[in-house]
């Protein structure tokens, strides 16, 4: 199964629930439901030590507006990135989050996320 297979419309069907989810949970700090939808691969590599202190510490992290405006796809092998525009409640401008989609067993899963 390849994920580019799906029209833009598809995609954006299930990419916007998973990225609401993640600024939801990031907010809320609940570590384990933000990783829900993550690969395995993905979940492999994480230090969830370090994971656990940016819930704790970063100001960003836990203000994201949860309204966001979506940017574009780039399609790549068998991945998507879903690329999207986020603000903070608590600081100015403009960050840029990325969120990778593929295919893990069948599901659509999260290979990378994240907020530059």
């Amino acid at each position: 199964m390849n994920i580019n297979d799906k029209t833009d419309e598809e995609i954006l069907e299930i990419a916007h629930p998973m990225w609401d989810d993640l600024v939801k949970y990031s907010n809320e700090g609940q570590y384990g439901k933000f990783i829900k939808k993550f690969s395995y691969d993905l979940l492999l590599g994480l230090n969830e030590v370090e994971v656990g202190k940016q819930f704790a510490h970063s100001e960003l992290a836990r203000n994201l507006v949860e309204e966001r405006d979506f940017l574009g796809l780039i399609r790549r092998g068998q991945h998507v990135t879903v690329l999207y525009r986020v603000r903070s409640k608590t600081r100015e401008g403009d960050w840029l989050g990325r969120m990778v989609l593929g295919y893990e067993k069948g599901e659509v899963r999260i290979f990378a996320a994240s907020i530059f």
